[in-house]
């Protein structure tokens, strides 16, 4: 009882540790280092140097072995930090030069530091080395050597560079010693706002208050519980930076905002703590104000600037808000770097004709998957460049002040009642970066990549594959920002076996609807919708509403959007005829009221461009029309020389049938293909049908039911005979019900008469567009029944004699139905970033993951 009550009674040690740190623990060899570690972290957060001995050396005590041990032990704490994970190194850590490099370590990856120091008296220290067989010959100078360092070291580790220091004096101590994990002060990631982040204020408080009040704010709090959140620059320049501040310190003080410092406050607090600074851009006109305080308000100013965070992570880690902007291995971070960068940004190192130092524009480069909202540097108009967007719209220059809402990404302003600061030099013509910087990178699309997508996982890519599609995107593509989608291959349906088909006796078909039904019912899809498959060149079509639209949305200056093939190539050579092929597109749309019904100033559209012949006249020409004229030139022929040996009593052994029969396969191959050609003059005789229309303005299309899809579809056709262009094609369907039998039937007798007309066949699709099947799979969006005389274009004149059929129904789709998925999951992300603003690098990471599988081996009659 008395030996409980005292150990209830010993004092315990409460010892802070930063969430995101490198901690150091210190102490002679047997002063229980291993034990504490493994009483109070993870048995992964924890890095030992015996254990990294043993790696290199099997000996765990093989000191000849610690050079090469440690440089594991560095490598494997770099890689842990630059995660972002808690590290915490289990070494005698008692000689400054150990220390110095683990302190370097930390600050090479902006974590902070923290020394754990065991001081344990040499009997305890020599008494369980004893204990441990491995150690039991320690000689008793070591652990006196290791205490003498130890106590030379204890007064100095601050000075060394470690943040936080905790000395354990003696066995109890670190018995009862409880560890205990503290959030950094920039982790507010379980705040998930609404918020409403306010650009640089710069002393104007009248146009602050009529910000605040257009949000919705009133006396510093919205209804609604929204939060502000201020991205620093509160003062100088303007009129009243103490009105501003006292309006921004109430908010944070009664929970309805946050702020970050900007590099004014960093150099107010400054001259508020004494320091000597010049009383430029705009400090004097601050000082000057604050003369007019009283102490007690200007104390409260210098303790509310001191205790401003870099930065702050927000949202779930979805938002970050500083100064000047933060490069993303920067995010959550804490280090003298970090608030440097988050302050002032970065610089190139010159200087600019306003002798001004020139910044230098990180968004640009920014690959982040966090939104990093910014100021610092003014420019006229903010611009949301690679998931980053600049709030400083010069207000105290007579601007606007500007503040976005988030979740909503939506932009409020209010003008400034006059200049109140004339600027140095103009404002720029936009934040650093934007629309003429960088919006692609090598990096971006380079080697073997894993795409991450909501809809199937993780799709890799092989480095070869890429490499292919850089050679296509680098020298034949349209201008990637004109370019948000590709669309997927499409499989075709399972192999008909059966020679006798819908009634049609005697005819063999290697596709037929029925296996597509089948395979759909069996999915659990119980509608499907059948289009007319338009034998043409599929085409992707980025309509704006004007060059305005085009420049504001993609960034483009004279285009008003795209026509372009499945492998990104524009599918006109002629600029002017693109723009006409839009222009009649677009007068279709106005007059179909979509713009208003969308909301939107741009659209989407996946189809067919008619006829076949409009880009594939190359290979018409040397691979058909080839076949077709040998034929025409060899069978009259030799059918006339083997008719004549007839005639004069010569027994060709059936040989003139089997001509005669080769004879008309080869005619019927080139009425195939003839069927799809015509002369076209410039867009006369040109037709697009439009199947789908895949993304508006903030919303992705794909998952529309399809019957929805094609109404549209057909109002813009409507619309376009109205005018008379010609240029549009309705698309053919038919819905059928997979589990009645007679609405199979009447699906099938569909599709045999269009293919009996010398239609192409059909697509057979989920009338819900998209899905999965009972296993929770991703259905196919459609396989693809093509007509038996079509095939012939594919397979080859004589395809549907026995021998060559029998060979041809052994078809091996596994590869080529599990290529349409990748690709139609990478499509749906691409229209899924598109839809949510993502910067165009996470567009076309999936963009160009597309055009790398389709360099994948696959036979291309599928």
């Amino acid at each position: 009882m008395n030996d409980d009550r005292k150990n209830d009674d010993r004092k315990q040690r409460v010892l802070p540790v930063t969430d995101l740190s490198l901690v150091v623990l210190v102490g002679a060899t047997g002063s229980g280092k291993s034990t504490f570690a493994r009483k109070h972290f993870k048995p992964t957060e924890v890095i030992s140097s015996d254990y990294c001995r043993g790696l290199v050396a099997d000996d765990e005590n093989d000191q000849s072995a610690s050079k090469d041990a440690f440089d594991v032990l560095h490598y494997i704490a770099g890689k842990r930090l630059a995660a972002g994970r808690l590290t915490v190194v289990d070494a005698t850590n008692v000689q400054s030069e150990a220390r110095r490099q683990l302190i370097r370590l930390a600050r090479e990856h902006d974590v902070l530091p923290i020394a754990i120091v065991l001081d344990m008296p040499e009997e305890v220290c020599a008494a369980r080395n004893a204990q441990r067989p491995d150690r039991q010959d320690m000689p008793r100078h070591v652990i006196q050597r290791h205490r003498r360092e130890l106590r030379r070291s204890l007064r100095g580790l601050e000075r060394e560079g470690f943040r936080k220091v905790h000395v354990l004096r003696g066995v109890e101590e670190a018995e009862t010693a409880e560890v205990v994990l503290e959030k950094r002060f920039n982790d507010l990631r379980h705040l998930t706002g609404p918020f409403d982040i306010v650009g640089d204020v710069h002393g104007c408080s009248s146009e602050l208050e009529a910000l605040l009040a257009k949000l919705g704010y009133r006396d510093g709090v919205h209804p609604e519980g929204r939060t502000a959140v201020f991205v620093g620059d509160l003062v100088d320049r303007g009129p009243d930076s103490p009105g501003v501040l006292r309006r921004v310190m109430g908010m944070v003080k009664t929970g309805n905002a946050l702020c970050v410092p900007g590099n004014h406050e960093n150099k107010l607090g400054r001259y508020l703590n004494g320091r000597n600074v010049q009383h430029t851009h705009g400090l004097a006109e601050t000082v000057e104000q604050l003369g007019r305080e009283d102490e007690e308000f200007v104390a409260e100013v210098r303790a509310f600037i001191d205790g401003l965070v870099s930065h702050y992570v927000l949202d779930g880690g979805k938002l970050v808000v500083c100064h000047a902007g933060l490069p993303e291995r920067y995010h959550g971070r804490t280090s003298g770097r970090v608030r440097s960068h988050a302050l002032y940004g970065d610089t190139t190192g010159e200087t600019d004709e306003f002798g001004l130092p020139v910044r230098y524009p990180w968004a640009e480069d920014y690959r982040g998957k966090a939104v990093v909202v910014y100021g610092h540097t003014p420019v006229p108009d903010t611009s949301w460049i690679n998931n980053t967007i600049c709030l400083d719209t010069g207000a105290v220059f007579g601007g606007k002040m500007t503040a976005l809402r988030w979740p909503e990404r939506e932009l409020v302003d209010v003008p400034a009642e006059q200049v109140w600061y004339e600027p140095v030099k103009p404002l720029a013509g936009q934040a650093p970066g934007g629309h003429e910087g960088r919006p692609l990178d090598l990096a971006d699309v380079h080697g073997r990549r894993v795409v991450e997508t909501r809809h199937l996982g993780a799709v890799s890519v092989r480095e070869e594959n890429a490499a292919a599609a850089l050679e296509v995107m680098s020298r034949f593509a349209v201008d990637p920002r004109l370019m948000p989608y590709l669309p997927p291959t499409m499989a075709p349906t399972a192999t008909s076996k059966e020679g006798t088909r819908g009634g049609a006796a005697d005819l063999p078909y290697l596709e037929h609807p029925a296996e597509a039904f089948a395979q759909y019912r069996a999915d659990g899809v119980e509608r499907v919708v059948c289009e007319e498959k338009h034998m043409g060149s599929r085409a992707v079509v980025l309509l704006c509403k004007d060059a305005d639209a085009a420049r504001e949305r993609f960034g483009v200056d004279g285009p008003t959007g795209s026509v372009y093939t499945r492998t990104g190539r524009p599918f006109f050579d002629d600029p002017a005829v693109t723009e006409e092929v839009l222009r009649r597109l677009r007068t279709a749309v106005t007059d179909a009221g979509l713009w208003e019904e969308f909301a939107t100033d741009w659209l989407l559209l996946d189809g067919e461009l008619l006829p076949w012949s409009l880009k594939a006249t190359g290979l018409l020409r040397q691979q058909y029309a080839a076949v077709g004229a040998a034929s025409r030139s060899v069978f009259p022929g030799a059918l006339d020389a083997l008719r004549a040996a007839e005639d004069r009593g010569i027994d060709t052994g059936g040989l003139l049938e089997r001509q005669r029969e080769r004879a008309a396969d080869a005619a019927a191959f080139t009425d195939a293909y003839r069927r799809y050609c015509w002369s076209t003059d410039g867009l006369d005789g040109v037709r697009f049908a439009p199947f789908q229309l895949l993304a508006v303005e903030g919303r992705s299309l794909a998952a529309v039911p399809h019957d929805t899809q094609l109404a549209w579809l057909d109002r813009l056709v409507e619309a376009d005979e109205r005018a008379g262009t010609g240029l549009l094609r309705r698309t053919g369907r038919i819905v059928v019900d997979t589990a009645d039998a007679d609405s199979v039937r009447a699906g099938t007798d569909w599709w045999l008469e269009l293919t009996a007309a010398g239609g192409e066949g059909m697509v057979v699709k989920p009338l819900h567009a998209y899905g999965t099947d009972r296993g929770g799979r991703l259905l196919q969006p459609g396989v693809k029944v093509r007509g038996r005389e079509y095939l012939r274009i594919i397979y080859g004149p004589e395809y549907t004699r026995p021998e060559n059929l029998e060979r041809l129904r052994v078809r091996h789709l596994g590869h080529k139905r599990s290529l349409a998925l990748r690709e139609y999951a990478l499509g749906l992300e691409a229209l899924d970033r598109l839809a949510a603003g993502e910067p165009l690098w996470r567009v076309h990471e999936a963009v160009f993951a597309v055009l790398a599988l389709e360099s994948e081996p696959v036979d291309p009659r599928l």
